[in-house]
């Protein structure tokens, strides 16, 4: 499924540009002084070289299929008053700019450059700087988004907009983007069949990524660090998450990875690493978790109600405050064949199996759960106490929250490609 969407992306891609047209060159001193000037000279199929300069024309409509192409990067100044390159033509390529300086505003959604209702575009290898909103798509598709950089200035959420932000489009691919200083860094809102991957989104204000409402789409190979509350992927289904990194988001109510209301999805193989929470889980079902690493976050895995009939197997939990919290006191999920670097049972057959099963909530977590201020007695001898007790004697932990088939040793996903 992935190598079919990749290859019909390209596909779509080389049959917008079938043959190279003419060339129509802008700079100051030039027959075309302004990208404007030179897009109202050119035919459909052309390619607009802009020399390197600063061209300051407030906002610049791209209404015919061309290729707007930067070289020694040259600079597109919205001097803090205005959008600035809105795409309305179907198969523009934009490349090689320096797209900056989009002033903020509170009744519209200004972006440094815009795709709107357009198709089969390629937007690569931009820098972008305190455009209040970076890459902006609407109702788009076919198109991808890949190797620029978007920098922003963000100081308050309600202020700032997002670096890559997408709204109802699909089959987009964003690819190999460096994105930071954001309200969010990636926003998806109706997005369906697309794929997000190599993408370094850090120290956004919000999430690195945020999405909702989008279905059968593909995210892998991303980096998420430093972000005011990580990830939020909300209200979907058919969503494959493998190969991120989710990194060093503190606070009272941060996460690496919220998921709230998702269905019939694959994570597998993401690293969660000094997180407040590695994933938090509400009203989510049908999930398949493998091969993911939580280590060093204060709780790996924080479950809300209603989640229902998902599976946990091959992970690894090593040093967590809490491996797993739960506010409920049934579960129908499955979590056997983990890694546990609490675990203390034996082997005696020596098969890499723990002889007896590991019950990955403690009461103290139970406690925090309902009592949050009570984590203040964490590091205390009477939180030891009561976790021995409860584990040899249960009365409020859930019991059927088990591995029952523990793994001795650290899993390897590598390994297991391998074998």
């Amino acid at each position: 499924m992935k190598n079919f969407m990749v290859l019909q992306f390209w596909l779509l891609l080389l049959s917008a540009h079938p043959a190279l047209g003419g060339v129509v060159e802008v700079g100051p001193d030039g027959p075309y002084p302004t990208i404007r000037s030179a897009i109202e000279a050119a035919h459909s199929g052309d390619r607009i070289i802009v020399c390197p300069g600063i061209y300051r024309e407030g906002q610049i409509i791209v209404d015919k299929m061309v290729s707007i192409l930067g070289e020694g990067q040259p600079v597109l100044d919205g001097e803090g008053r205005s959008e600035i390159l809105t795409i309305i033509a179907d198969s523009v390529r934009v490349s090689g700019l320096v797209v900056q300086n989009v002033g903020i505003s509170y009744m519209e959604d200004r972006a440094g450059i815009r795709v709107r209702k357009a198709k089969n575009f390629v937007i690569e290898e931009n820098t972008l700087i305190n455009t209040f909103f970076g890459i902006y798509l609407e109702h788009a598709g076919s198109g991808v988004i890949r190797h620029n950089k978007i920098r922003g200035e963000a100081v308050q959420e309600n202020a700032s907009g997002n670096a890559i932000h997408l709204w109802y489009c699909r089959n987009i691919r964003v690819d190999q983007n460096q994105v930071s200083g954001h309200r969010d860094g990636i926003y998806l809102e109706f997005v369906d069949s697309s794929v997000i991957a190599n993408n370094l989104s850090t120290n956004n204000l919000r999430y690195g990524l945020h999405f909702m409402f989008s279905n059968g789409d593909d995210y892998f190979g991303n980096r998420f660090s430093g972000n005011g509350a990580g990830v939020a992927v909300m209200f979907s289904k058919k969503i494959n998450m493998w190969e991120n990194v989710f990194e060093q988001n503190w606070g009272r109510a941060s996460y690496g990875l919220l998921l709230k209301e998702i269905y019939d999805a694959a994570i597998y193989r993401n690293t969660f690493h000094e997180n407040t929470i590695g994933i938090h889980l509400e009203g989510c079902g049908r999930i398949k978790y493998s091969h993911n690493d939580f280590a060093n976050n204060g709780w790996a895995l924080k479950m809300a109600g209603g989640c229902l009939e998902n599976t946990f197997t091959e992970n690894n939990f090593v040093s967590n405050t809490f491996d797993l919290s739960t506010d409920s006191n049934t579960d129908d999920n499955h979590y056997d064949g983990n890694y546990w670097s609490e675990y203390a049972g034996y082997d005696l057959d020596r098969d890499e199996v723990g002889d007896v099963p590991y019950h990955p909530v403690k009461l103290f977590s139970f406690v925090v759960s309902r009592t949050p201020e009570s984590i203040v007695l964490l590091r205390s001898v009477f939180v030891d106490l009561i976790n021995f007790s409860e584990k040899v004697s249960p009365l409020f932990t859930p019991a059927n929250v088990a591995d029952h088939s523990p793994r001795m040793k650290y899993i390897s996903w590598q390994e297991i490609q391998l074998k």
